[in-house]
């Protein structure tokens, strides 16, 4: 398999520049995931490293060759689309076997390839079947066989899991986790949905308005956000945001007090930071718990057997959501008192950045990379 470096990739179509400085590098057989909201330039980044679209500016390395000119075909890339684009006429076999047709490789090595990819993929039993006798999730491993049998250096996944229910979306997240592991490949794979980029990713990119927010494994974007934007997308059910302001700075602690009343010491470094700045902060619904702290009015319970998620408003109104063990003793209209661990809270800045806590990492920050290239 293959490295995979992006240096400087920017892309403007006429006056409107949708991707920023893109500056990347994936590992060899490393599972990377782009995720981000409809329009972030996820896609068209993905497009520009299958050679499908053409960078405005940068270059796409992939194993040390620089193949920014290079058409698709000659980048040593598979890319699997969202939508299947089966031959409905063929069987499974013919369909994995197509791209192995077109490039007249002898009858008895594209045999054991198309029954390799198909072992593989758990279809052995499908090769005489054709596209309309499958069902949605095997028409997509069809799909991935073919890409499969070409050996590539770089597995490319444009949303493949879209077009599936909720059910085949939980499966086949399975299926590609396990796939990666067998082909001991590099992929990359495009998806808006952060729980598909949590449970398969070994690093994840979130992009937003063409730009990267933060690069780095599931857990630490989960524990870790650069910005408010990351720590908002990452995490289900959504973390809170509660507006307040500095109260005052003690060593690496400012104690905020926050908009509906009460006031948290959070354990931070501070920095620049002065008494009176504005900041957020933010709780993601797991962390919180019964306790003494602050009121939440529940508006909607749902219980999940083990979880209870609750959604309501604080003091001033604020939207609020908690999600507490499944046995708690609640019920909607009532008041309930909530509490968090302060070293639980993360606190972000006018400008959408955080404050970095003790004994975090260090904030993750793009412009580093964008200049290392330059």
């Amino acid at each position: 398999m293959a490295t995979l470096d992006l240096e400087n990739i920017s892309k403007s179509f006429g006056p409107a520049q949708v991707l920023h400085n893109i500056e990347l590098a994936i590992e060899d057989k490393e599972f990377v995931v782009f995720v981000g909201p409809s329009g972030c330039g996820k896609s068209t980044l993905l497009r520009i490293i299958a050679g499908l679209e053409e960078a405005t500016e940068g270059r796409v390395i992939i194993d040390g060759d620089d193949v920014s000119g290079e058409p698709p075909v000659e980048r040593g890339i598979s890319m699997v689309f969202q939508s299947y684009a089966l031959y409905p006429h063929l069987t499974v076999y013919e369909n994995i076997a197509f791209p192995l047709r077109v490039q007249r490789m002898p009858k008895s090595e594209l045999d054991a390839r198309v029954r390799e990819a198909a072992e593989i993929l758990q279809l052995s039993d499908r090769l005489p079947h054709k596209p309309g006798q499958l069902s949605g999730g095997q028409r997509q491993r069809v799909a991935i066989g073919r890409s499969i049998v070409r050996n590539p250096k770089v597995f490319l996944f444009d949303e493949p899991l879209s077009n599936l229910d909720a059910a085949l979306r939980g499966g086949m997240r399975v299926e590609l986790s396990r796939l990666h592991r067998e082909l001991d490949a590099t992929m990359v794979y495009v998806t808006h949905d952060q729980v598909e980029a949590m449970t398969m990713a070994d690093r994840i990119v979130v992009l937003n308005d063409g730009r990267v927010e933060q690069f780095g494994s599931p857990m630490e974007l989960y524990h870790h956000p650069a910005t408010k934007f990351v720590a908002g997308f990452i995490g289900q059910p959504n973390m809170n945001f509660v507006p307040g302001e500095i109260a005052s700075i003690d060593g690496d602690t400012v104690r905020i007090k926050l908009d509906g009343g009460g006031e948290m010491n959070v354990p931070v470094e501070q920095g620049d930071t002065a008494a009176g700045e504005r900041v957020e902060v933010g709780m993601r619904p797991e962390d919180i718990t019964t306790g003494e702290g602050f009121e939440m009015n529940i508006e909607v319970l749902e219980r999940l057997g083990g979880t209870a998620i609750t959604y309501g408003k604080l003091n001033d109104g604020q939207s609020f959501c908690a999600a507490l063990e499944g046995s708690v003793a609640a019920r909607e209209g009532q008041i309930i008192k909530l509490a968090i661990a302060p070293e639980d809270c993360h606190v972000f800045r006018r400008d959408g950045r955080v404050m970095r806590r003790k004994s975090a990492p260090p904030v993750f920050d793009p412009e580093k990379l964008s200049q290392k290239g330059s």
